[in-house]
């Protein structure tokens, strides 16, 4: 499967804000965005006019770098979304948030989503005591995500366990340091999406 192995601040900077891909970086002054807040290349400070499509176009490219998602996993994603019941673009976010590599993320087991998506290939993690080295399997509520046994001796994962009390954890979830784990306690509602995301603009540009 093809795979992005430029630089990811660059990816920032082109849309223009913190899309999270380095960890405790994007948290320090020696962020991209911070230094150089305008789109990288010979043009990047130059004033063009953005058309509709073009809006539309680098909200879903900000949103599938967000996730670290390849244009045809994106797409089918989006695929799915419209076949299920209810808002297109607030179904395409759930599928995005449930995955299982976003789910290690935002429970603070690690310091990005890559980092997550390694560690989950890996077999790391576990749902409900089941090994899953697959990064877009989707979690349910009730599902309890858990560092396995003979993974708990790795230096990065102790670190970022510790380090788990001072990190944000979102209000659908609940973690349990001690035991290595945390809980789906629901799915996320659309307020508790606080990234600026724009959904409805992805669904125009699909519904193209």
């Amino acid at each position: 499967m093809a795979r992005y192995r430029g630089s990811v601040c660059r990816l920032c900077r082109r849309e223009t804000q913190k899309l999270y891909l380095k960890g405790d970086r994007c948290y320090s002054d020696k962020c991209a965005v911070e230094r150089r807040n305008y789109p990288p290349g010979q043009h990047g400070q130059g004033r063009a006019k953005v058309s509709d499509y073009g809006l539309q176009l680098r909200e879903k490219q900000k949103v599938k770098r967000m996730y670290g998602l390849a244009e045809n996993q994106f797409r089918l994603t989006y695929k799915h979304a419209a076949r299920m019941r209810g808002v297109t673009g607030h179904n395409l976010l759930l599928l995005l948030e449930s995955r299982l590599d976003n789910v290690v993320y935002r429970l603070g087991f690690a310091n990005s989503r890559a980092q997550a998506r390694h560690w989950v290939r890996h077999g790391h993690f576990a749902i409900n005591g089941q090994k899953v080295n697959i990064p877009s399997a989707r979690v349910k509520m009730g599902d309890v995500i858990g560092v396995r046994e003979k993974s708990r001796e790795v230096s990065q994962l102790k670190e970022a366990m510790e380090a788990v009390a001072r990190r944000q954890i979102p209000s659908w979830l609940e973690v349990d340091p001690a035991n290595f784990s945390g809980t789906v306690k629901a799915l996320p509602a659309r307020e508790e999406l606080t990234m600026p995301m724009q959904e409805q603009l992805i669904v125009e540009l699909y519904s193209r």
